[in-house]
This record gives C-alpha cells, structure tokens and sequence, in this order.
C-alpha cells in the first residue's frame, strides 16, 4: 500500500497500479489543461471537496494547502464562501473539516 496516501486510496493504488497511474495521469492533465497556478488549484480542489461533502478529500485538499504554504485563513474563507452555494450546514462541515 501507498503509505502517502488515505487507507482506501493507498489499497486501491496497491491493488489495482494501471487504475492508480491513470488517476494521477487524468489529474495531471487536468492541471495543465489551464491557466490556474497551483495555488488556486488547491484552493478549488479543497471547494470541491467541502461543496460535495467529502471529508477525507477535505482533510486532505487542507492539509495539502498548509503543507504547501496557503494560510489558514484562506482555507478558511473557502469554507465560507460556501454558504451562498452549498449552504450553511455544508460551510460548517468543511470548516470542522479544516
């Protein structure tokens, strides 16, 4: 198993590497498929996460962020903004989330 990634991300990786590879290659043409920097790729890659619910990738898009050099108080304002799209209750998952 990948030991850098979450449990069930990490045994698919190890179980099934042509799948896991052409993730990372999806992903990785999705980066350059524009103009953002990586920054702001994070920044939406943790909105998504908050705005489809998803608590591990919340986890992780935040830890990301952080390692990478974003301040909380960004990832924090991801959270709030939203409130008007997501709703409420989804700003403060993602917000404990964080």
């Amino acid at each position: 198993m990948k030991t850098d990634l979450p449990s069930g991300a990490g045994e698919v990786a190890a179980k099934y590497p042509p799948v896991w590879k052409a993730l990372e290659a999806l992903g990785e043409a999705c980066a350059a498929a524009g103009p953002l920097d990586a920054r702001t790729r994070r920044l939406v890659k943790l909105a998504l996460a908050i705005g489809v619910g998803s608590e591990g990738a919340t986890h992780s898009h935040a830890r990301r962020a952080l390692e990478e050099g974003i301040e909380p108080a960004a990832l924090h304002q991801v959270a709030l903004l939203a409130i008007a799209t997501a709703g409420f209750p989804s700003a403060v998952k993602g917000l404990t989330w964080i």
